[in-house]
């Protein structure tokens, strides 16, 4: 990046996704690194609280009510969306990335809906 650029890490919150990335506060927001001015503030949101709540209910209040018309089960079956959130299932892991991590056999979520559906039926 060219000195003078702004680098604005929203991700930090996780750890960040740039090498010189480091968290920093609403008080004291910036640093500079090799000439690029590093904007890493933890819970950005939490500068600007009422509207970044409304913001948060306006995108998730949509898949609330998905579950609650349809029950978790067939919300997350027609839902490839929601599925994509669902991380353990029946006691199996339905996310790939957290399977490799902790060692377990990774499930798709799919299969372990299924599963339930025939434990159900038993």
């Amino acid at each position: 990046m060219k000195k003078g650029s702004v680098l604005v890490d929203v991700a930090i919150d996780q750890g960040g996704c740039f090498e010189t990335s480091k968290a920093t506060t609403h008080e004291d927001p910036t640093y500079i690194v090799d000439g690029i001015i590093h904007y890493c503030v933890a819970n950005m949101p939490g500068g600007v609280a009422r509207t970044s709540t409304f913001a948060l209910n306006n995108a998730t209040m949509p898949f609330v009510l998905e579950f609650a018309d349809k029950g978790y089960h067939r919300a997350l079956m027609d839902n490839a969306h929601l599925r994509n959130g669902l991380n353990v299932h029946n006691a199996m892991v339905t996310n790939a990335a957290v399977a490799q991590a902790l060692g377990y056999n990774y499930v798709e979520a799919v299969t372990a809906l299924h599963s339930s559906e025939l434990k159900a039926t038993a």
